[in-house]
């Protein structure tokens, strides 16, 4: 699958606040003192299983909250919800234990950049075992990169936060885990300008006080390979 005309959007908040949010048996980790929430629009193309026909291929808009934890000493992601704009893959994930719910999306190109914007499907429910309801979602934004590509620098925030190769999703008695295999980043500085972000309050995480740090990456090939379950 390829990734296209991503957006990364990265808030510093305070750990003692974003812990109670993140289940165990995870470990929060933080960069400079600071945990980090992030919000990620981007769109997927090119999506399938391999082996499969071509024609049997789709593109997805995706919108995701997410921050950065560990297991078991190994670095990954952990996501609060995942928003997609296809209702029958939001369903299929009631067999997971990620937080994915059906949004509304427009996502389009001009020359003052991406212009991308996605709305919470009404009634819709996360999958998460403990919501029973999903808070409004709203977000749009319109961004373009502002500077020269460049890979994350070991040792640079950038690199910190993007090369994550693998989330998790705790349950009672084990881990769901997923990894995925793709390049190094190719970023951007991007120039963005957010019209409507609900997201974090939705998710009911602490909303940030500082601006957000902005990357973008236009286009990037990626491999995941189904999910498996850890026991704790």
């Amino acid at each position: 699958m390829t990734w296209r005309h991503g957006l990364f959007l990265h808030w510093p908040v305070d750990p003692a606040q974003l812990r109670p949010h993140v289940p165990a048996p995870l470990t929060l980790e933080t960069w400079e003192g600071s945990a980090w929430v992030s919000v990620l629009p981007f769109v997927l193309t090119n999506v399938g299983l391999r082996g499969l026909p071509a024609a049997t291929r789709f593109a997805v808009a995706e919108l995701n909250v997410r921050t950065y934890v560990s297991y078991r000493g190994r670095s990954g992601l952990y996501f609060f919800s995942i928003d997609l704009n296809r209702p029958l893959l939001a369903t299929l994930a009631d067999h997971t234990r990620l937080s994915v719910t059906a949004a509304n999306m427009r996502v389009s190109g001009s020359e003052d950049g991406i212009a991308f914007s996605s709305r919470r499907e009404p009634l819709q429910s996360p999958t998460v075992v403990d919501r029973t309801t999903v808070e409004p979602g709203w977000f749009a934004a319109t961004y373009r990169p502002d500077g020269p590509v460049e890979l994350p620098e070991p040792g640079s925030f950038e690199h910190w936060s993007m090369e994550r190769r693998r989330f998790y999703a705790p349950g009672e008695h084990t881990v769901l885990t997923g990894e995925i295999a793709h390049d190094p980043w190719p970023i951007q500085p991007a120039s963005v300008a957010i019209h409507e972000q609900t997201m974090l309050a939705a998710n009911g995480l602490p909303e940030p006080t500082d601006s957000p740090r902005a990357y973008y990456c236009d286009e990037l090939q990626m491999t995941g390979s189904l999910p498996r379950w850890q026991r704790r």
